[in-house]
């Protein structure tokens, strides 16, 4: 089983469409969302089984550019 995180952004002025466009060519996500607030983007993310969360984060994800900040939180049961 995967394991759900959920990861907001926070984009360098005027950056935001292209980091969202950026993250859809990647298909890494389940949803992502334009947000008010301290974040730009939050997205659900599933994390394959064996993977090192920060590392998946690191390598798939924090390397597209305009990104300023990143809050990841994990999640454990629904319901």
């Amino acid at each position: 089983m995967s394991t759900c995180v959920y990861v907001q952004l926070r984009c360098h002025p005027g950056k935001t469409y292209e980091v969202a466009e950026a993250i859809i060519q990647r298909e890494i996500h389940s949803e992502l969302y334009s947000t008010s607030g301290d974040f730009d983007l939050m997205m659900k993310i599933y994390i394959p089984d064996g993977e090192d969360i920060g590392k998946f984060l690191n390598d798939n994800l924090l390397v597209v550019a305009g990104i300023e900040r990143s809050l990841t939180t994990l999640t454990f049961n629904a319901f």
